[in-house]
């Protein structure tokens, strides 16, 4: 009769997430996951079939539907408008400025550190920044509605631009954590977006 588990698999995958998150995949090691999450080798690989890669990959999974929403904020929301696009990057800048905050998003750094070379990575990556794009371009078509931005601005290219923008800022972010550089970014990207 097999024993039951005596760990919660969210409270696992929490703790690898935390790790992941703080040290990147390839500095994290299976000592490192035992340790973080306390559960022994062998009962890890049970639970997560796939070791080390499993784990990453419900630790983005997790990270996605769990952290994501809290980052996005009003984005997500209908109705969003440029309002919650600003309040999304002042609370990058404000993210990025803390020690917590430097590092970076998990889906970015996934992204730097595996999507090249991991598959299943890279489609989670992507799922992601297509989640972020669509938010925008729903801000952005709003924002038109609404006569907050002019009718020519191009929804789809503005949308992309600014996925770039916050991506490459979580990159600058993590190197250089000075207030007035972000800014200067963030503005910069929102510099045609006036009536």
């Amino acid at each position: 009769m097999a024993r039951p588990r005596e760990f919660e698999p969210d409270d696992v995958l929490d703790s690898a997430m935390r790790q992941f998150w703080e040290r990147g995949y390839r500095a994290t090691s299976v000592d490192d996951l035992v340790r973080a999450t306390g559960v022994k080798p062998g009962s890890l690989y049970s639970a997560f079939p796939g070791g080390k890669h499993a784990l990453l990959m419900g630790s983005l999974d997790r990270y996605s539907r769990l952290v994501v929403p809290q980052k996005l904020g009003d984005l997500e929301e209908p109705g969003a408008s440029v309002t919650q696009i600003r309040a999304y990057f002042d609370g990058l800048v404000r993210d990025l400025l803390s020690p917590e905050g430097r590092q970076g998003c998990l889906l970015i750094n996934s992204a730097i550190e595996n999507a090249a070379a991991d598959p299943e990575v890279a489609a989670v990556v992507r799922g992601h920044m297509a989640r972020l794009e669509h938010c925008f371009t729903g801000a952005l078509r709003t924002a038109i509605d609404l006569g907050e931005i002019p009718a020519s601005v191009n929804v789809t290219a503005t949308a992309k631009g600014l996925l770039a923008t916050a991506s490459g800022l979580m990159v600058v972010g993590k190197a250089n954590p000075d207030e007035e550089v972000l800014r200067i970014i963030v503005d910069n990207a929102f510099a045609g977006l006036t009536s």
